[in-house]
């Protein structure tokens, strides 16, 4: 919905049948924060200065909502100030699950300038679409995210300390229809508010670990795939408490069990045609000549943009050799051993990022690849060699960060990311990585420390 149809909607809410409507807006993390307004409220905003007012600690906060130091955007100085929540009306959809509820997502603008907020992740991805744009270049996106499903209430799996949770699957069930079947009343009711809400599912499938799950939404440009992650993301939690489950997108929840990975995937298109231009039957490999570029970007830049994929401590603990998680940054050809892997033929034909994982902020990790990728394009990178056979073994190739530190020490460090993103959300994803970093090295006492040298040590 544009402007266009503003009068059409302001009509229809005024009908009384939406009571409530939600306005969002992603935090560094992709959780959508925000405020339930009223029908009258909303519209009142629409018509005034266009928005919702917010504290910009939102973007200066960690995990538990604690604002850290470091930050120029906001700080104790000035008082958290506000920022506005604008609705981007083409977002705006009616949650049938919901009596009288609709959801609209919001840009984050500053209150006194109303320019978009640079260190938001909305604006951050759509700087990197105005920069392809530049290139005469567009892009479709998919992204396939998956999580774990328990039959553990969130109440009980706290008191628990999330330990010893029942998950829906007792056996490796990886595409199992057996298992799908029995997970069908939760995942189905998944896929049909998803679909009720014009968020289009493409399938849904048991992943390899216990209670695994995998629901895939269908390619679309990238803001747009963006947009519907992070609301697939948030209705998955919603619809597991009130089911009685709970389900967890860590990218490693269990050290014995395989990781959940959100795999991006994108192809190049023209900006004025509207046409694809990934693939070249002539080229190596299929890949057309910009596009080999990008994909020269993407591995040449990997290291450095790596954070952006991996964005807690937790998330390094997924990259471990043969177990479908990337170490190596190479492409392959249909080869899930690869850390990129070209995949699909002739308007189809994509690469696949296999780095970020299940925890990765959609915004951010997507703007990772087409950031790293549009560098490549700029550059006028060549052609990257294909690798064969099993990348695991291959000791000599370029390997993704093992730790949280030396991912953010390579991000804050690069130039690259630097020039690409601009030095103060550069300045800033560097302070926020530091700070998450800090709150474990200095501030946390972990269960293993305890157990391991409470009483032996």
């Amino acid at each position: 919905m544009d402007a266009a149809g503003l009068p059409e909607l302001e009509k229809s809410l005024s009908e009384g049948a939406i009571r409530t409507v939600v306005c969002a807006i992603p935090d560094m993390w992709g959780r959508l924060m925000g405020k339930r307004l009223t029908t009258k409220a909303f519209l009142e905003a629409l018509s005034g200065p266009g928005g919702v007012h917010a504290s910009s600690y939102l973007f200066a906060s960690d995990m538990e909502m604690e604002p850290r130091p470091g930050f120029k955007l906001t700080n104790w100085a000035d008082g958290f100030s506000d920022f506005i929540m604008r609705p981007d009306l083409s977002t705006f959809r009616i949650l049938p699950w919901q009596d009288g509820t609709a959801l609209v997502l919001c840009d984050a603008i500053e209150e006194h300038t109303g320019e978009h907020l640079g260190m938001a992740p909305r604006t951050i991805l759509k700087k990197q679409l105005e920069r392809a744009e530049r290139l005469g270049l567009t892009f479709k996106c998919a992204t396939e995210l998956e999580f774990f499903l328990f039959r553990t209430d969130y109440d009980e799996a706290w008191k628990k300390r999330y330990r010893d949770l029942a998950p829906t699957s007792r056996y490796r069930a990886d595409y199992h229809i057996l298992q799908s079947t029995r997970d069908e009343d939760f995942v189905g009711l998944i896929r049909d508010r998803l679909a009720g809400a014009g968020v289009i599912v493409e399938n849904a499938k048991t992943e390899w670990g216990l209670g695994q799950q995998e629901i895939t939404l269908k390619y679309c440009d990238a803001l747009l795939m963006a947009d519907r992650h992070a609301i697939y993301k948030h209705w998955v939690k919603e619809a597991a408490s009130e089911f009685g489950y709970s389900a967890t997108f860590m990218a490693k929840p269990f050290i014995e069990e395989v990781g959940s990975s959100c795999h991006i995937h994108a192809s190049l298109w023209d900006r004025e045609t509207s046409n694809p231009i990934s693939y070249d039957a002539d080229g190596p490999a299929g890949m057309s000549d910009r596009f080999s570029s990008f994909v020269a970007g993407l591995i040449e830049g990997g290291r450095d943009y790596s954070y952006l994929f991996a964005p807690s401590i937790n998330s390094y603990k997924r990259f471990q050799d043969e177990s479908f998680a990337p170490c190596q940054m190479v492409l392959g050809v249909d080869n899930r051993t690869c850390g990129f892997r070209l995949v699909g033929q002739g308007a189809s034909f994509r690469v696949e990022s296999r780095m970020p994982g299940a925890d990765a902020n959609p915004y951010l990790a997507l703007a990772g690849v087409i950031s790293s990728g549009l560098d490549g394009v700029e550059a006028g990178l060549p052609a990257p060699a294909v690798h064969e056979g099993n990348a695991y073994e291959n000791r000599s190739l370029p390997r993704v960060p093992s730790n949280m530190r030396d991912a953010v020490a390579l991000f804050s460090g690069s130039e690259l990311v630097r020039s690409a993103l601009g030095a103060d959300v550069h300045e800033h994803l560097a302070n926020f990585a530091t700070q998450e970093l800090r709150c474990f090295e200095q501030e946390t006492v972990t269960d293993w420390e305890m157990m391991r040298y409470f009483e032996r040590i």
